[in-house]
């Protein structure tokens, strides 16, 4: 029997639980106000370089991410102003948006939520992404007292990301807990269930109305979350007993 298979939708209890692990991006707080946070970010540096209007330059970048561009957004911007992206330009840019300083905040009630939860549970936090970046989010938010650990995946590296076990079981770990006494929450069903699931864990997908995930189809079976809520409060909801 493969890790987790046991598990079902009709038999999750919380009060069986004994942790709750949470993803970051886009589940503790919008993503989508990072990635604005990084075109001011660059658009900024943009104006001192190029002396194109810092407004002007957030406005394109921001006209692109509404039109669902992701990947090659600093390369049309660079068109769209004549620039020539000769060797370093992107790389640069790249670097502005990734090292700048987020101003985001947490979902409301996040703090309040998590308070609550932590009378009953242990609180964990597993974040994807590049390790100064997640630490420069997590500062942002002054989220990190809300958790009792907190791992990023690449703090071993890429190999590490989700969905590889190693940061799931690591979590378990420092928490303290078996793998069926614990739960992730998060938002993207490309990847956050899977590994969770494969180390026998319980899975709940935060599928809040406008997430960058939000309609997006687990890719398998196995990709799938356990349960599935809309909101925080519904969250909230369901682990109060």
């Amino acid at each position: 029997m493969k890790p987790g298979s046991k598990l079902s939708p009709n038999s999750f209890n919380p009060t069986a639980l004994k942790a709750i692990i949470f993803d970051m991006d886009d589940t503790l707080y919008p993503e989508r106000s990072y990635v604005l946070s990084g075109f001011r970010a660059v658009a900024t540096w943009a104006e001192a370089q190029w002396q194109i209007p810092a407004a002007e330059g957030y406005a394109y970048f921001l006209d692109l991410f509404n039109a669902g561009v992701r990947g090659d957004t600093f390369n049309r911007w660079l068109a769209a102003h004549h620039i020539s992206p000769v060797d370093g330009v992107v790389p640069q840019l790249v670097a502005v948006y990734r090292e700048h300083l987020p101003e985001i905040d947490l979902f409301p009630h996040v703090p309040q939520i998590l308070a609550q939860f932590r009378q009953q549970y242990r609180l964990g936090l597993l974040s994807d992404g590049y390790l100064g970046v997640q630490q420069r989010k997590l500062a942002a938010l002054q989220a990190a007292p809300l958790f009792d650990t907190i791992v990023f995946s690449d703090q071993w590296g890429r190999g590490a990301w989700k969905p590889a076990a190693r940061p799931y079981e690591s979590a378990l770990a420092q928490l303290q807990v078996s793998a069926e006494e614990a739960v992730y929450i998060a938002d993207n069903p490309k990847k956050d269930f899977l590994g969770a699931r494969q180390v026998g864990m319980w899975a709940v997908w935060l599928r809040q109305p406008g997430g960058e995930y939000t309609d997006i189809q687990p890719p398998s079976a196995q990709h799938a979350p356990h349960l599935s809520v809309p909101s925080w409060e519904a969250l909230r909801q369901l682990f109060s007993w």
